[in-house]
């Protein structure tokens, strides 16, 4: 039986809890830095970042309007606005239409996607196990 109450939220952590210095933690727990000094890795690039970014570019260098693509993909001017500057996770079906708007087909439009994340991978410095120029084949990477 659970010693939750019938109308009262219940709130599971994400993260597991780690007692605060003083707070009476156990011995061994671990602490974070005090300050913010935790030390991170390099952040990588978000999908929809590459993908907006990716969009602007292309529709830039064709010298078209929002207005314009937004019309031709059948997508609002404010969501594609959204899309191209990361803000919003587009389907499929929404990359397609702005990839065919654009001239692309939807392989075309991932393909340009993948090269501006390997770009991104190489400024930064190989810090994985594969090498920047690594593809997957479907089965395993491949050098």
């Amino acid at each position: 039986m659970s010693t939750h109450a019938p109308n009262e939220p219940r709130v599971t952590p994400l993260r597991p809890q780690v007692p605060s210095p003083g707070s009476g933690g156990a011995a061994g727990a671990p602490r974070r830095p005090v300050g913010g000094s935790r030390p991170h890795a390099p952040r990588e690039p978000l999908w929809r970042d590459l993908v907006g970014a990716v969009l602007r570019r292309e529709r830039s260098a064709q010298e078209r309007t929002l207005k314009d693509v937004s019309e031709a993909a059948r997508i609002s001017m404010p969501y594609l606005s959204e899309v191209e500057r990361g803000r919003k996770e587009a389907s499929s079906e929404v990359l397609a239409a702005a990839a065919q708007a654009l001239g692309l087909s939807l392989a075309e439009l991932l393909v340009l996607v993948g090269d501006e994340l390997a770009r991104h991978t190489r400024s930064r410095g190989a810090r994985g196990r594969t090498s920047p120029t690594a593809r997957y084949d479907g089965f395993r990477l491949a050098a």
